[in-house]
């Protein structure tokens, strides 16, 4: 699917950044620009970027940039598509039918035809739950104390023990066998069609939409595996869907309940908790967390009692943390799941623990403390140490102390000895800082002077990125930084582009991906219209490209080249991009005269002046 150029800018234009940006995160005007905390990490110090001049935003922190398209697609989740009709909408800009590429009108006939079949083969689970064959489903499913509504409302089935029903049941609707093949539900071989699913009670799994895009079964007998979900299909990506989610995302709870199966969900919502969700068979994912945020700042996890449960909170809180979530963690011992809970203590049980659920990092100090034997002096100091490095998490120096507090109370350490050990770990690390697992420094928030891009620091002379002690920089790495920053420059200060006239061009650019960039920088300064915003659009289908080229239009220069020292760096960095230039030309060179020609141009770089006076 594919939108006319003109139509993409019309619609982006009409959508002031700042507006749109502000209606989700809280921004304050600091000079041109507006800052605010970003909404893609947790930070507790504004290093999100809002350039009304570019419409344009980057985070300092995390690297998350773009425009007004992109912000919405990354927020919201939504494809370019569904970003570009809202924004659409709200500027009263009506837009034309799609243009479709060959390829892309057969993906989307695809999807749709995907589609049909997915909630073809619901209709007949859920038709065969009630017939003789589906017996020991619907049992099963009543023995799990659920109503008919509820069976009703997921739309729960049954896939008879017979290998290729419902692969008949489709054929006989007319599709054919390369379609078949595509929707995961079938295996198509030389002798006929298997069904995926055969003997199991059936959980259709829907998108946010209400579309079937995938089905979870649930073996009945001795079979294995247990619990067997769809394939990876064109509409089926399990690390980027959640169960439950079409539900819950209209919960009016201020929070979402995250557990680990269908039936703990299912159970949950007949309990009246319609805010619960579950992972689709795999580890909570980066994207999981990313599909939450859209919908609440806060979730509980209820996830089993038991050791597995207890090690799968533990790896999803910190990817719930990186996208700025609140977490708590649920007690439901004595009992294994939710639904086990909830049929032993009920609904007001259940409510009375949300409401005394664990803060998080309480939970993994929890977990920690019965690791250790706290009658050996030995192990209980190695508890001391292991809480107090934890403690070096918190960057904010009076979050930090809180949790001293809290932890101290609640494991009977004396404040001063637990402060005292986390401000001398903290100095062992960096003296006079003390670094967390994200990179930052207890006391000091990461800013873009402590990324890894080194341009951005105040000494424009300096082209290192992080570097580890004695490390040589790689030559390449460094011809890429010195084209990355020349671009930077040109994009961040139009001025500078009649300095370098005639000297540089977009050829001058031997990075693939930088020359594409410059020869758009070098056309906007010609004809006197440079737009970052609309440059970045052409990178929207590339994710790695995407970021990398909004980087380069909020690298920021700290200031304008007014010292000896910054006008000298930015000479040497355009001689840098030149003389690379003809080294790599020297070395395609195919013949002597063409070699000749570029020596010479190589001698004259010797007597180059760059003025910026």
């Amino acid at each position: 699917m594919r939108y006319p150029e003109e139509v993409v800018e019309e619609v982006r234009m009409g959508n002031d950044i700042v507006d749109i940006i502000s209606g989700y995160v809280k921004l304050q005007k600091k000079g041109s620009n507006y800052f605010g905390l970003c909404p893609f990490h947790n930070e507790k110090s504004p290093s999100f970027s809002v350039s009304p001049g570019k419409q344009m935003y980057y985070c300092f922190g995390c690297g998350a940039g773009g425009n007004a398209i992109t912000f919405v697609m990354e927020y919201e989740n939504y494809t370019f598509g569904e970003a570009l009709k809202l924004l659409a909408v709200r500027a009263g800009i009506s837009l034309p039918e799609p243009e479709y590429s060959q390829e892309a009108r057969e993906q989307e006939d695809l999807k749709r035809v995907l589609l049909e079949i997915n909630k073809l083969a619901a209709n007949y689970f859920y038709y065969q739950l009630k017939q003789p064959y589906g017996k020991i489903g619907y049992e099963y499913l009543k023995n799990r104390q659920l109503s008919d509504d509820t069976i009703r409302r997921f739309g729960l089935g049954f896939a008879n023990k017979t290998s290729d029903d419902l692969y008949r049941y489709l054929k006989s609707k007319g599709y054919e066998d390369h379609i078949l093949k595509e929707t995961g539900l079938v295996t198509v071989e030389e002798r006929g069609g298997r069904d995926k699913f055969w003997n199991r009670v059936m959980f259709p799994i829907l998108d946010v939409n209400n579309r079937v895009i995938g089905f979870g079964g649930r073996v009945m007998g001795e079979g294995t595996p247990k619990y067997l979900n769809s394939p990876e299909t064109k509409l089926f990506d399990k690390s980027r869907n959640l169960f439950g989610l079409n539900y819950a995302r209209t919960s009016r709870k201020p929070y979402l309940l995250i557990c680990e199966g269908y039936m703990d969900v299912i159970a949950m919502h007949q309990a009246g908790f319609a805010n619960a969700v579950a992972s689709l068979g795999t580890a909570f994912t980066s994207q999981h967390a990313a599909l939450l945020k859209r919908y609440t700042k806060q979730v509980i996890l209820t996830y089993d009692s038991d050791e597995a449960g207890i090690k799968a909170a533990l790896r999803a809180i910190p990817i719930l943390k990186e996208v700025g979530m609140s977490i708590k963690v649920l007690d439901m011992r004595p009992y294994k799941d939710p639904d086990e809970f909830i049929k032993n203590l009920g609904a007001d049980g259940f409510q009375k623990r949300i409401e005394t659920a664990r803060n998080s990092f309480l939970f993994e100090i929890h977990v920690l403390y019965g690791q250790y034997k706290m009658e050996d002096p030995e192990q209980k100091t190695k508890f001391y140490q292991e809480t107090a490095r934890k403690l070096l998490e918190f960057s904010e120096p009076l979050e930090r102390d809180n949790y001293i507090q809290a932890v101290s109370r609640e494991y009977t350490i004396p404040y001063e000895d637990l402060k005292r050990l986390v401000n001398q770990l903290g100095l062992q690390i960096v003296p006079g800082m003390a670094a967390s697992k994200t990179g930052r420094y207890a006391g000091q928030e990461q800013t873009a002077e402590h990324k890894g891009y080194g341009e951005q620091s105040g000494n424009l002379g300096t082209e290192k990125g992080p570097q580890k002690p004695g490390m040589k920089r790689n030559k390449e790495e460094g011809a890429r930084q010195s084209q990355r920053l020349l671009l930077t420059w040109l994009i961040e200060n139009p001025g500078l582009f009649g300095k370098i006239k005639g000297i540089i061009t977009a050829e001058d650019f031997v990075e693939p991906l930088y020359r594409q960039v410059a020869e758009m920088v070098f056309s906007g300064h010609e004809q006197g219209n440079l737009n970052p915003a609309s440059i970045l659009n052409h990178f929207i289908n590339d994710e790695e490209q995407y970021r990398e080229v909004a980087a380069l239009f909020h690298a920021g220069l700290r200031g304008e080249l007014n010292s000896q020292e910054q006008k000298k760096a930015f000479s040497d960095t355009v001689l840098k991009v030149k003389k690379n230039r003809l080294d790599w030309a020297s070395r395609q060179a195919q013949d002597m005269n063409e070699l000749q020609r570029i020596i010479k141009e190589q001698a004259a770089l010797r007597n180059l002046n760059i003025s910026l006076d």
